[in-house]
Formats: C-alpha cells, structure tokens, sequence
C-alpha cells in the first residue's frame, strides 16, 4: 500500500484497497469522497504498524486525500494550498533524514555507484539534503513552483534509471503531484510569500522563516523521532 515497502498483511485489507480504488474510479465526487475516507483510514492503518515519524515521509498522501475530500464543497479552494504544503514538508522531512541518518543513504550511494561528482559520498549526501529540504521549502513558501515541479520530476526520472521499478512505483504518486504544479503553478490562491509586497519583506520572510522550519524539523527529529 502507498510504497513497495508496506505491504498487505490480510484479506480483509486488500478487499479495502480494491474497493477503494474502484471507487476513486467513479467520476463522481460523491464516490470520490467515499474512496478518499477509505483511503484515510488504510494510510491510518499503514501508520499505526509503522509509526508517526516514519509516515511523515509520505505525508503529500495526507494532502492528496485532503483535496479529494474537500472536492466540490465550499472548502474546495483551500486544497490546492494543502498539496503544496503537504508535498512540501514531505521533501523537508525526508532531508532531515538524511542529516540524522546519514548511513542509510550512505548505503544507497556506495551499493548503486551513484555519481557524487567529485564530492565524498558523506559530503554528497549532506549537500543533496540540504537541496532537497530548500526545494521542499520553497514549494511551502511559493517560489518558483512550475521550475521545482520539473526540476524535482527531472531528478527522479532519472533515479529511476539508477532503481528500477521499485523507483517508478514508489515515486509514482508524487510524480503525479509535481505534474499537476507544473501544469497550474500556484493556480488561483496567492501563496504565502505573497503575504508580503516588497522585495525587502519578502527576502526578510522567506530567510526568517527558512530559519526557523529547518530548527523546528532538526529539533523535531532529534528530539521525538
């Protein structure tokens, strides 16, 4: 369910995860809500044998199940926000990762031959975290959204090559999401950034800011996770 690595342990949740696809089939939002509120309760499921803290790497599935319940209500235009941050904080939360447990993607780079271009694979790995926590930031943020849309979809396509299959299953939701940003941009809300309206406050916003969720995720995971 949701990734190649959770996978289903009884009859009666397969029969949950046919139903919910059939219904999220349905080009009915009535039936798209009903297959939304199933599929709450399966990442429910996945999360209570799997933990909290190991669930926020998937986190834009809590966003994507967010717009599809809040579909054709008065609430509508609040769901495309939720998918920016939900895709987001997901991005960030997976760098932290790689900052506090660096031997995991160690592992990854040394076992797959991944080209560190000229860098030590420890280094490497710190710098592409660092990169990948401002991507998921600036998608939170507002900034350039359509560009980190096709930037994001460009590097994993091309980790697919590196992995395979398992790559384009486990990447295949969020592919779709990153499609939908290129396609739209910020759409029709006006993104946090543009709370501000000068250069000047924007740069003080997006620095301070920056700040503090980088401190808030790095206290979050050394302290709690």
């Amino acid at each position: 369910m949701f990734t190649p690595e959770f996978h289903i342990g009884s009859t009666f949740v397969t029969i949950l995860v046919w139903i919910t696809i059939g219904l999220l089939l349905i080009p009915h939002h009535i039936f798209t809500k009903l297959g939304a509120v199933l599929l709450l309760g399966l990442f429910i499921h996945v999360t209570m044998n799997n933990g909290i803290f190991h669930m926020l790497d998937y986190g834009f599935y809590v966003a994507i199940i967010g717009v599809l319940l809040v579909g054709n209500t008065r609430f509508e235009k609040i769901g495309f926000p939720f998918l920016y941050l939900g895709t987001g904080l997901s991005l960030c939360w997976v760098a932290v990762e790689k900052w506090v447990y660096p031997t995991m993607s160690l592992d990854i780079v040394v076992n797959h031959h991944v080209p560190t271009f000229g860098f030590a694979p420890a280094a490497f790995i710190v710098m592409a975290a660092f990169i990948e926590f401002i991507v998921g930031y600036l998608l939170v943020v507002g900034i350039l959204n359509r560009v980190l849309g096709f930037v994001v979809t460009v590097i994993f396509i091309m980790t697919t090559m590196l992995f395979g299959m398992t790559e384009i299953i486990g990447h295949f939701m969020i592919h779709i999401v990153l499609i939908i940003f290129i396609i739209e941009g910020v759409s029709f809300y006006n993104p946090p950034i543009k709370m501000h309206n000068t250069r000047i406050d924007q740069f003080i916003f997006v620095f301070l800011n920056f700040i503090f969720v980088l401190s808030a995720f790095v206290l979050i995971y050394y302290r709690f996770a």
